[in-house]
């Protein structure tokens, strides 16, 4: 296994593709996770050497990734020895290991082999759904940043070198500042910084006559955040769903309705409680089937069992398909929170919590956040003759998950509302909010 611990600019791209070109095993690290994630990534992962820059190196010596440390300027400076490189990799094997959020608090790995990514819709021009194709078309001066460990980032970014386009790294990644010194046509945005992009142009418009594409990604925009966003910009704003098992599934343009996700390119499915597919306009749980979805997650049959089932994947979102094929969201089966694009299970924030002394039973559920997309908020049953500050608990959590997966809200409550099964009625909670 190879670690990448990188930012964003040629150096760093240049080395993401040497280590597919020899056929390594690629393990992403992405900012914003704690020491302990991050140990626990790189120990499950069997990393055997890291590559890092200044911007990804760890904070101090107890930090250090297992095995060899090689930073990345010195294999820049090492003279070329002129020899081909030697591919050892198989179709099968295992190219990538892409990590989101676990149920335990550890980041899982989804694995993608070098078939699959092979595969895959962004280096494939005459492969390229209308929606992409269209995309492409608006992506002359790309701006990056952020990470190369991010999935979205590096799909798109290749999707645009595909299209003739050039990539802009962005240092500081101020918007709408770099999008107007670096006169860019198109980026990669989450939900929240859309919102606050939105606005800052509202109250100090900016020059952004060239800008000609927002990829909307990460987590479910709000049709009149949309409406609201087309006010502003004009007819930019696409707005991609996928997932880190399945990659893109769907995308819409300006031209679709705010809310929709367009029509899906990739077999899609929407399922009733029998299994099998509903009707158009019935909700039901979304499955897919992607040329370059995932062969598993690295080290849990289990889980993989449950997620890639008949050569398909189960999203865990509910959704339905209207009159036209367009795809529209509606909820979710798994008990998650979206933070910028990230993926953060409830478990692990409530269980951490409950450890709280002021705490007795805890429950999280998703909000909707200008900032972030959304965010945690917590409802809490004291400990009798004890009150719990939010401060508190967002130290906690923070502490040992990371500050995405802190509560931004807190309500406290005599007890929770239960199911006619008996079970924690969350849908009750989040009608409360």
């Amino acid at each position: 296994g190879l670690a990448l611990l990188l930012g964003v600019g040629p150096e760093a791209f240049a080395a993401v593709i040497a280590a597919y070109t020899v056929g390594a095993r690629v393990v992403g690290v992405r900012p914003g996770m704690t020491d302990h994630q991050r140990a626990a990534l790189l120990r499950d992962a069997e990393v055997a050497v890291t590559v890092t820059d200044r911007s990804g190196a760890p904070g101090g010596t107890d930090l250090r990734p297992p095995g060899a440390d090689l930073p990345l300027d010195e294999l820049l400076a090492a003279p070329d020895d002129g020899l081909r490189p030697r591919v050892p990799a198989r179709p099968k094997d295992v190219a990538r290991l892409i990590h989101t959020s676990g149920s335990t608090g550890v980041p899982k790995a989804c694995a993608q082999t070098y078939e699959a990514m092979t595969a895959a819709w962004a280096l494939r021009p005459r492969d390229w759904p209308p929606a992409v194709r269209e995309l492409a078309g608006r992506l002359d001066r790309f701006l990056v940043f952020g990470t190369l460990a991010s999935q979205v980032m590096l799909e798109y970014g290749l999707l645009a070198l595909a299209a003739g386009g050039v990539l802009v790294s962005a240092d500081p990644p101020d918007l709408p500042g770099a999008l107007v010194r670096h006169r860019a046509t198109a980026s990669v945005i989450t939900v929240g910084r859309l919102n606050r992009l939105v606005t800052e142009l509202s109250s100090a418009p900016a020059d952004l006559g060239g800008l000609r594409a927002l990829m909307v990604s990460g987590s479910p925009l709000e049709p009149a955040r949309a409406r609201e966003a087309a006010q502003v910009l004009g007819p930019v704003v696409f707005h991609g769903y996928g997932q880190t098992e399945t990659g893109m599934i769907s995308m819409a343009t300006p031209a679709d309705p705010p809310g929709s996700l367009g029509v899906p390119p990739v077999d899609l499915e929407v399922r009733g409680p029998s299994g099998r597919p509903v009707p158009a306009g019935t909700e039901g749980e979304i499955f897919v089937r992607t040329p370059s979805q995932g062969a598993g997650y690295w080290g849990q049959p289990a889980l993989s069992d449950e997620v890639f089932v008949d050569g398909w994947v189960r999203t865990r979102d509910l959704g339905s398909l209207d009159a036209r094929g367009r795809l529209w969201l509606s909820g979710r089966i798994r008990d998650v929170v979206i933070v910028d694009a990230n993926v953060h299970y409830a478990g692990p924030i409530e269980r951490l919590l409950a450890r709280h002394p002021a705490v007795m039973e805890a429950y999280v559920v998703a909000v909707p956040d200008d900032a972030t997309g959304e965010a945690v908020h917590a409802f809490v049953v004291p400990t009798a003759g004890r009150v719990p500050a939010l401060d508190d608990l967002r130290a906690l959590v923070a502490a040992r998950l990371g500050e995405a997966c802190a509560p931004t809200r807190l309500t406290v409550i005599d007890e929770v509302p239960l199911t006619a099964a008996g079970k924690p009625d969350k849908r009750r909670l989040t009608r409360g909010t």
